[in-house]
């Protein structure tokens, strides 16, 4: 692999926590819309601190109650394919939590800011764990390339990856959070656009990305830039791009460009440049290690790509050459652009090998060892692949010319117009032919795959250097990859291609559950039952009948369970409503954020909701009476709701909402 920054797989995500790399990242904006694009993977729902406390209790943060939010937050991230915790601006008990819970971390910058890393990252660092963590940089959608990405890098070695998200300009308003989420109520009624690059990051952080491989084969690669136009026009994202050789050039374009119709000029510019014949004329050398000195191939590919590094594309990408020094498939997926491009193209015979300014490698034509790394894609953790072969085809109808061979017989056989022809490799062709033995044994693998979409365009017929054809061999992919497409769209498999794979064995586990009966998390309980090991609380009239029982005491259960109690008495005089999966916005609408919100700065436009001397008030839409919180004793038949907490039933929970059952 390359050195830097590995790209590295994450396919079964169920918890992320959000925080900022900056104070002036409006994390509540991009929470919301990356929780929109999730919703068309799958249930998600997100927490903030003050959510949490509006639905628990002003003190639901407090160390006594810590088992119980814990289970509650447990059954949330059951009932959901994915949680967003969003963290605060500081390191608070909160935010610590949240990293606690956290399978994977997004820490969210703002592009054009300073790279250096903030109080709260370094604060993080120091903690110990396992999640993994990931770099976030937002641009708005008329941002131009993505600049200094490796200052960002370097300054955060803890950071597994990096993914440049141009966001929609609701991601960057300044309007209150209550406004936000009156806004995004009314988008989630819409389906998000899995072409934008925030329903990209929703499909890396589930498991679900398109990968796109490039294969290796000249001129013949022309084709690639018709088959990436007939997958934008069918709608078939692209959200990792590997490729080899023609496959990486082209792979690399569209990377920096992801517009077909720039992307399509700057190849076909470049294509035009290997057509002079005076240019190779003036890079011919003595053949010692190569025909051409490669100054002219060098200049050519770097008037194309300039200064960029790999970072700095807006589509992660990778390409793969040869390390002749190691003996080994070297896979980059970070440095100069241009150089690890011009490595993999650099077929030996013709360029010499380039030496690699990290370590001093020669590295040549990745052909030879992997002409189509869709293995190396399926590494990175793609669900969905796409691999496109140019590559030739060797003729296998060769001469039996029995146990030896004779030069002159050959040399006969081709100037002689009346003998019959024969078909015998030469030195240069076994040469070649013997340099792609294992390729050619992955590129079969790559074929009889199941996890791989092969394609193949019908280009045998073009030369390998014929970049002259340009037009011609891309409209023969495009027709090939709009005929292959058009079939799946009318098939319905181009929407398979974003459901997860295990979709299916979730929900028949969840069908098994609930026949079985038995919830992951049966009761809402607090540790000191754990502890005591508290009997099943029978009805309010039976619990003292027996005095000389040594289970329990009532009033030091009771007191354990006050603030449960309070909750279910609550709810049983106003029963929850249900709000049905994908929402996505039920727990914040039922927090209340159109009188108390959060701004983007984590202050609040309100009354402080934390104030002991307000009774927190429940109505009961169906006979218009009230329960108040302030004290157990008054209209709070404790036994009662106790007797009822331990009846409760977490398989009840729906879309975020708890429906508490009488």
């Amino acid at each position: 692999m390359g050195n830097g920054e590995t790209r590295v797989s994450v396919p079964n995500l169920a918890t992320v926590a959000i925080l900022p790399a900056s104070p002036d990242v409006l994390l509540s904006n991009f929470v919301l819309e990356l929780q929109y694009a999730l919703k068309a993977i799958g249930p998600v729902t997100r927490f903030t601190s003050e959510i949490v406390k509006r639905w628990l209790g002003a003190g639901a943060l407090d160390n006594v109650n810590e088992f119980r939010l814990f289970s509650w937050l447990g059954q949330q991230e059951d009932i959901h394919r994915m949680v967003l915790y969003q963290c605060d601006f500081t390191m608070t008990k909160w935010t610590k939590m949240c990293i606690r819970q956290a399978d994977c971390i997004l820490i969210v910058g703002l592009a054009g800011n300073d790279h250096k890393v903030g109080e709260l990252e370094q604060q993080v660092e120091s903690i110990e764990m396992r999640a993994q963590k990931e770099l976030v940089l937002l641009h708005r959608e008329e941002a131009d390339y993505p600049r200094g990405t490796v200052e960002w890098l370097n300054a955060r070695g803890w950071c597994s990856s990096h993914h440049h998200i141009r966001c929609p300009k609701r991601v960057f308003s300044k309007r209150s959070s209550a406004k936000m989420v009156e806004l995004y109520t009314e988008l989630n009624k819409t389906e998000p656009d899995r072409m934008s690059d925030m329903s990209r990051l929703a499909r890396f952080l589930t498991g679900t990305s398109v990968g796109l491989v490039l294969g290796g084969g000249g001129a013949r690669g022309m084709s690639h830039v018709g088959i990436i136009r007939a997958m934008q026009e069918a709608r078939i994202p692209i959200d990792m791009v590997g490729g080899t050789s023609i496959g990486a050039l082209m792979g690399a374009a569209w990377c920096e460009e992801v517009n077909v119709t720039r992307f399509t000029q700057k190849t076909r510019e470049w294509s035009m440049k290997m057509t002079s014949i005076a240019k190779k004329i003036l890079d011919l050398t003595y053949p010692m290690a190569s025909m051409f000195t490669g100054s002219s191939f060098n200049e050519g590919i770097e008037e194309t790509f300039r200064d960029r590094q790999i970072e700095d594309l807006w589509i992660p990408f990778f390409c793969v050459t040869t390390d002749l020094t190691s003996s080994q498939m070297r896979v980059h997926t970070n440095g100069s652009l241009w150089r690890y491009v011009r490595a993999s193209m650099s077929l030996a015979g013709y360029l010499p090998p380039l030496c690699d300014p990290i370590d001093g490698h020669l590295l040549l034509d990745g052909g030879y060892v992997n002409n189509l790394p869709a293995d190396v894609m399926r590494s990175f953790g793609a669900q969905s692949i796409f691999a496109v072969d140019v590559g030739s085809v060797d003729n296998t109808e060769l001469t039996n010319y029995g146990d030896t061979l004779s030069g002159w017989w050959l040399l006969w056989k081709r100037w002689n117009p009346w003998a019959k022809p024969v078909r015998v490799p030469d030195m240069q062709e076994i040469q070649s032919r013997l340099a792609y033995v294992s390729c050619m044994r992955q590129l079969e693998s790559v074929k009889n795959s199941d996890w791989c979409e092969y394609i193949r365009p019908p280009i045998d017929k073009y030369g390998t250097l014929q970049f002259g054809a340009f037009d011609e061999v891309m409209e023969v992919g495009y027709n090939h990859g709009r005929t292959m497409l058009t079939g799946w769209e009318r098939g319905g498999l181009i929407n398979k291609l974003f459901q997860e794979k295990k979709q299916a064995e979730r929900k028949a586990q969840e069908k098994a559950d609930h026949m079985t009966h038995t919830p992951k998390l049966t009761y809402f309980t607090d540790l000191a039952e754990l502890v005591s090991k508290i009997e099943e609380p029978r009805s309010s009239t039976s619990v003292g009948e027996n005095d000389n029982s040594d289970s329990f005491d009532d009033d030091e259960v009771l007191q354990n369970f006050n603030q449960h109690a309070k909750f279910v008495a609550a709810s049983e005089a106003s029963p929850l409503k249900s709000v049905p999966d994908n929402t996505g916005l039920s727990l914040d609408q039922a927090a209340g954020l159109d009188s108390d919100a959060e701004d983007e700065f984590g202050k609040y436009d309100g009354d402080d909701d934390d104030d002991d001397d307000d009774d927190d008030v429940v109505e009961d839409d169906d006979d218009d009476e009230y329960v108040t919180e302030s004290d157990p004793e008054e209209g709070v038949d404790e036994h009662k709701a106790l007797a009822k907490m331990k009846n409760f039933d977490a398989s009840r929970f729906k879309g975020g909402d708890p429906q508490l059952c009488k």
